[in-house]
């Protein structure tokens, strides 16, 4: 019995976490009466190979232990079983309520007992805290997950194998995707359909009646004020003849001072398109990136479309800026910002745990891409407690005899939170330009006139930063399912990128189309956003989560028969390649695999022949002079070979280039620096040569 009662008394608490990248800073935060063990995400689900809901039975989930996950659970119940309290701390969203449910369940642990706790940030004072304030398993929040998760899976594992039947093999419609594919086929249409117009600019540049000072202004029309369009060169030619003869006087000068206010701190929608527009990083690289910084307890949780801030947090960023760059910089009130209606307000937004941490504390320490991630959510944050900017505008309208030229322009008067930091644009920006100080009716000179013929520009196509806008304005999706949804329908090759743009393929259209004649509520922009509506009512606790599933799959289930029966077998044309099969000698075909396109021969399944896409180098191979060409690896990385492999062996992460070394006359090889820090270097191929040059330094 002794031993016994002291097994108990030594036993320690578990915390149970998603993530192990967590594990140790919050074993060492909690002390030595805690043990700390991660999921590693999910333990339990639907089975990939069936559809896993018991249409029969009130659309019951059959959820299986995941493949992979049985010595991890057998350890977590030895564990459990020894503990004197088991915690279960996975991420503080619907997610990770689900995980805490299905942890409860084979752990037999009692889901109304305080068993769970979340946290917001990873830091000392924030866990601590969150073990004290432990409270039951919120239902609500799960039943909203497995209302998202059954409805997807009903639509997704009836729709996707009815278009590999009738379209092809390994195509995947869903609630989301198919209506994101929409909006970008959509928008392709637009573009497609537009009819552009003419109009024209007529720009002058102007002087004091000295000749000095000269500044810009812009044709507006009528001398009274009236705006003039000009839409054709003939009505443009007899303004420019008036002009070239008018008398230029200032008609008016109006001054005012205006404020410019700080973008909010970030949520997920908005980091993401910020990173896409200043870092260039795609929606997924920038949860990956924001993930590890959370778990590492360098920021808060990244998963949010609240725009919320601790008064604690605020103090602090006050405190800093303060002290940083002088009261002046201080808003007299702490800022606070408001979030669209359907916004969560479970957590804060996006912000670093620490505000006197400032990213160059982080430099050496964190990779490239979570430096720069870190940087941005930095700057942003900080910026959106800080004063306003104040600029000094003028608008000044200038009679050039029967007509009127406007000249704007603007200057910082106090530069506030640009200090720091300005949000990007989708669309490119005029910038303002200060101009003289000009009085009423004070004569000015015509320098110059320019006259310039333009046409209307067909929508823009989207970019992954305004896509995720549009999901976001839309009610399509939620934060954690932007960057997923992108990934997928890029893989499934509905989309392609040219640059930055995103535009449909010819299998993108066909499905939509199929869908839209066949599934209209699928690809439904309204209907995917009345869904997400219903889906919080569940989360709000004010409707039941099969009640939805029910309203939803009769008229569903009608229509997917009917679609069956109606939909043709639709053949899809390869995009032939001026390559030929080197072993049939038939043209290759272009093909849409998990890593890219790819070129395949057309005679599968006699011919099984594939080729990587290359291109070609114009420089020599340094080892036998022949043909070079860039290949990329399976995570993306550049690397050259030489087409007379087997023959020749060249490989290298290094760029052969025309130069011959100095030194030896072999070539000269450009080295890119690793993990991109540092500058580039050029270096000898040959290994006996030690020949290496560094870029020579910029001038100041």
């Amino acid at each position: 019995m002794a031993e016994k009662k002291a097994a108990r008394t030594t036993a320690k608490k578990l915390v149970i976490v998603e993530s192990p990248t967590k594990m140790d800073s919050i074993k060492k935060y909690l002390g030595s009466g805690y043990t700390v063990e991660a999921t590693m995400g999910h333990v339990r689900d639907l089975p990939k190979s069936q559809l896993g809901i018991d249409l029969e039975n009130d659309f019951d989930p059959k959820y299986i232990t995941i493949r992979g996950k049985g010595d991890l659970i057998a350890k977590l119940k030895k564990k459990a079983s020894t503990a004197q309290k088991v915690f279960l701390a996975t991420d503080p969203d619907r997610e990770g309520e689900a995980i805490s449910w299905h942890l409860a369940y084979v752990l037999g642990i009692d889901p109304t007992t305080d068993c769970r706790i979340t946290f917001n940030e990873v830091t000392k004072d924030v866990v601590k805290e969150a073990v004290k304030e432990a409270r039951p398993i919120d239902m609500n929040l799960v039943d909203a997950q497995q209302a998202r998760r059954v409805l997807d899976r009903i639509v997704g594992y009836n729709i996707s194998p009815l278009l590999w039947k009738k379209v092809k093999k390994g195509l995947s419609g869903g609630r989301v995707q198919s209506a994101v594919v929409r909006l970008i086929v959509d928008r392709e249409r637009e573009i497609e359909a537009f009819q552009p117009e003419e109009y024209w600019n007529i720009d002058l540049k102007l002087t004091n009646d000295k000749g000095k000072l000269p500044f810009m202004a812009k044709f507006y029309g009528t001398a009274n004020g009236k705006k003039m369009a000009l839409h054709d060169e003939e009505t443009v030619k007899k303004v420019v003849a008036h002009l070239e003869k008018a008398d230029y006087v200032v008609k008016s000068v109006v001054k005012k001072e205006t404020k410019r206010r700080s973008a909010p701190p970030f949520t997920t929608s908005t980091l993401q398109q910020e990173a896409s527009r200043k870092l260039n990083f795609t929606s997924r690289r920038t949860m990956i990136a924001a993930q590890q910084l959370y778990e590492m307890g360098y920021i808060t949780y990244m998963r949010t479309d609240s725009l919320r801030i601790s008064v604690v947090a605020q103090n602090e960023a006050r405190a800093f800026i303060g002290d940083q760059y002088g009261s002046a910089f201080v808003p007299k009130t702490p800022k606070n910002y408001r979030a669209k209606k359907s916004a969560q307000d479970a957590h804060e937004a996006i912000r670093p745990t620490v505000c006197a941490n400032t990213p160059e504390k982080y430099k050496e320490k964190l990779k490239p891409d979570l430096y720069k991630l870190y940087q941005l959510i930095w700057l942003r944050f900080m910026a959106s407690q800080m004063s306003d900017a104040v600029l000094d505008s003028v608008t000044a309208d200038i009679t050039c005899g029967d007509y009127l030229a406007r000249a704007t322009g603007s200057e910082i008067k106090f530069a506030g939170f640009m200090t720091l930091y300005v949000e990007g644009k989708d669309e490119a920006e005029e910038k303002a330009k200060k101009i003289p100080n000009l009085e009423e009716n004070q004569p000015l000179l015509l320098k110059e006139l320019k006259h310039e013929q333009h046409f209307t520009q067909p929508p823009a196509r989207y970019t992954e930063a305004s896509l995720v806008k549009t999901m976001e304005e839309e009610g399509i999706g939620r934060p954690s399912t932007y960057a997923p949804t992108l990934a997928t329908i890029t893989a499934r090759g509905y989309v392609a990128r040219e640059g930055k743009n995103l535009y449909p393929t010819e299998l993108g259209f066909i499905v939509t189309d199929i869908l839209k004649e066949h599934f209209e509520d699928i690809v439904d922009i309204e209907f995917t956003a009345n869904m997400e509506d219903k889906i919080e009512t569940v989360a709000d606790g004010d409707a039941e989560w099969k009640n939805i599933i029910r309203e939803f799959y009769t008229p569903f289930a009608k229509t997917l028969k009917e679609a069956e029966e109606k939909i043709g077998t639709v053949e899809i044309q390869d995009e032939v390649s001026d390559v030929p099969c080197e072993k049939c000698g038939r043209m290759m075909v272009y093909k849409q695999g998990k890593f890219g396109k790819f070129l395949a021969c057309p005679g599968f399944p006699e011919c099984r022949n594939t080729k990587a896409i290359t291109q070609e180098l114009d420089v020599p191979c340094p080892k036998c002079g022949g043909k070079v060409s860039v290949r990329k690896s399976r995570k993306g990385s550049v690397f050259y070979t030489c087409d007379n492999s087997p023959n020749c062996d060249f490989i290298s992460w290094d760029e052969p280039t025309k130069e011959t070394c100095p030194e030896c006359g072999s070539v000269i090889m450009k080295v890119k620096p690793y993990r991109r820090r540092g500058p580039v270097t050029y270096k000898c191929f040959n290994p006996d040569c030690k020949y290496v040059r560094k870029p020579a330094a910029k001038k100041k």
